[in-house]
């Protein structure tokens, strides 16, 4: 079960709930990290080859028809949780050894999609639909030559700051203070303009798109590629909600193979929140240390960063 980090309301409506089964059930119950489930269900993988995994990783039940499996990883290796609630990078020296190097100072990335997404009129979640109009923009401005109907520039904040920490909410400022102004002038120039002028000028608001989720891009391969090099991680593991982003998905890539690193993303349908990756982390941690991990006096810890573990 979930312990944190999160919101202790939630938290504790899992956790009791867990409790009674573990009771009327007599079985262990396992306090988990979120953050760690994201890290192994970034390394799970269907029908994975399981030959050269550690046997505490190997299925003793049943290793021969395993529908899921942990991916063997090389150490050091270095972990990107991109969510609606957490940016964070992560170093991992060795199974379940986390030290966080990074993380941000306000917006989560994830939250900065949707907070853009409801600047241009779309209603939560709003990530998927910028990255929809951001890839119809890229297109646009291949079938028309590189054409562009405004040039319009976002910041990358904390880019060249020198740490490894992020924050995301000046872009989201900068999206909207751009909103407003066009829509003033447009309010000026014509005062039968309607209000939603944005919503009114789709390829206005693809442009918006492609150029904020470009920054937004560029601040964390930017900020992973040093994190990458000052840790010599032989390993990227990238997960979270805001790892379904096909365009991150396909930067991260081509920066692991230029870094010589192996990266390991989580599938679409892994990257949300979901049982299964509570589940995963679990059995993982039970094989690894040990039925002694079993409690069940734990409370709900809404700020359980994961090297507090």
């Amino acid at each position: 079960v979930t312990r944190g980090p999160g919101l202790e309301p939630a938290l504790w409506t899992g956790i009791n709930f867990a409790k009674a089964l573990s009771a009327v059930w007599d079985i262990p119950l396992i306090p988990i990290n979120h953050m760690e489930g994201h890290i192994f269900a970034s390394l799970l993988r269907k029908d994975a080859q399981i030959s050269n995994l550690p046997n505490y990783l190997i299925s003793k039940e049943n290793p021969t028809n395993i529908q899921y499996q942990i991916s063997n990883i090389k150490f050091p290796a270095l972990a990107l949780l991109i969510s609606g609630g957490h940016t964070e990078l992560i170093e991992i020296k060795d199974w379940l050894n986390y030290k966080i190097l990074g993380a941000t100072r306000d917006d989560a990335v994830g939250e900065a999609f949707d907070k853009v997404a409801r600047i241009l009129g779309f209603p939560y979640p709003g990530g998927p639909e910028i990255s929809r109009l951001a890839e119809k923009a890229r297109q646009s401005m291949i079938q028309d030559s590189g054409f562009r109907i405004q040039e319009i520039k976002f910041p990358r904040p904390m880019i060249n700051s020198g740490d490894f920490d992020f924050s995301f909410s000046g872009i989201k400022t900068s999206v909207l203070y751009l909103v407003k102004r066009l829509e003033s002038e447009a309010q000026k120039n014509n005062p039968r303009a309607s209000a939603s002028f944005i919503s009114d000028n789709p390829r206005l608001r693809e442009e918006i798109a492609r150029e904020f989720e470009d920054a937004v891009i560029e601040v964390l391969v930017t900020k992973t590629r040093r994190a990458i090099s000052e840790t010599g991680a032989k390993t990227l593991i990238v997960g979270g909600g805001v790892a379904a982003n096909k365009l991150l998905r396909g930067e991260l890539t081509e920066m692991a193979k230029s870094e010589q690193a192996e990266i390991f993303i989580s599938e679409i349908s892994h990257s949300t929140d979901n049982a299964l990756m509570i589940a995963v982390a679990a059995s993982a941690r039970l094989s690894i240390l040990g039925p002694n991990i079993a409690e069940n006096k734990f409370k709900a810890s809404g700020n359980w960063h994961i090297d507090m573990i």
